[in-house]
């Protein structure tokens, strides 16, 4: 089909895009005791990364089935399974020590009142954290392009209330501004306190600090960088 994405053999770009997501990561455990996320992507989200990306590019192209099987591929199980470990309740790979008395949990008229970024706040955010996950370094996807995914391709894309009927590397790879202190926890709503981060680690950290569920805090360490652009151009 004229595509290496198709024609590679997959246990090779295991091999060649495991090693994207480490490369932070390692620096940070000669460091610090502290974890930068709850688990270490699998080199299966790279993969579909991959298929996406070229998914995009086969649309654009007007090679529509191509895209549509492209994006079917990056369905896979093994990722839902990756992103379930994280944000199930009985997660083995999120504990915590419980709430500090330094930081207890305030009540909703304690609260700065939540409030997500407006556009231009989003654009900057973008830019700057490169649409990797601040945390364990996955590429993201705002949840607008995939409604347009979705649209294009309604077969190939499902999304429906369940998580089990989501697909499944849009769901692992589904970008939230995740404020670093909780607004449960006296957290504002500066572009200081927000980062970029994936679905999974967004929600498995619930409304804890970092430091209380073993994770560094993200802004201590520079945004993972790489030529993914969040399928931005299929919006344009």
């Amino acid at each position: 089909m004229g595509l290496k994405y198709l024609d590679f053999p997959l246990e090779s770009l295991k091999q060649d895009d495991a090693s994207c997501f480490k490369q932070a990561n390692n620096k940070v455990s000669l460091m610090s005791d502290l974890r930068s996320c709850f688990r270490e992507p699998i080199p299966e989200i790279a993969i579909a990364a991959q298929y996406l990306d070229a998914a995009v590019t086969a649309h654009l192209k007007g090679e529509h089935e191509q895209a549509a099987t492209l994006i079917k591929r990056s369905d896979m199980p093994i990722i839902r399974d990756w992103t379930e470990s994280i944000w199930g309740k009985n997660s083995h790979y999120v504990s915590s020590g419980g709430i500090s008395d330094t930081a207890p949990v305030l009540t909703k008229q304690q609260r700065v009142v939540a409030r997500m970024p407006n556009a231009l706040e989003k654009g900057y955010l973008h830019e700057r954290d490169a649409f990797h996950c601040r945390f364990c370094g996955i590429p993201v996807i705002r949840k607008e392009v995939r409604a347009k995914f979705a649209v294009l391709y309604p077969e190939s894309l499902k999304w429906g209330r369940k998580n089990t009927e989501q697909h499944a590397a849009f769901q692992a790879m589904w970008l939230q501004y995740d404020h670093v202190i909780p607004h449960a926890r006296g957290g504002n709503n500066d572009l200081d306190n927000l980062v970029i981060t994936c679905a999974p680690c967004n929600f498995g950290r619930m409304n804890f600090l970092t430091e209380e569920v073993g994770l560094l805090n993200p802004r201590t360490r520079e945004p993972f960088r790489s030529s993914w652009d969040g399928l931005e151009r299929l919006m344009t």
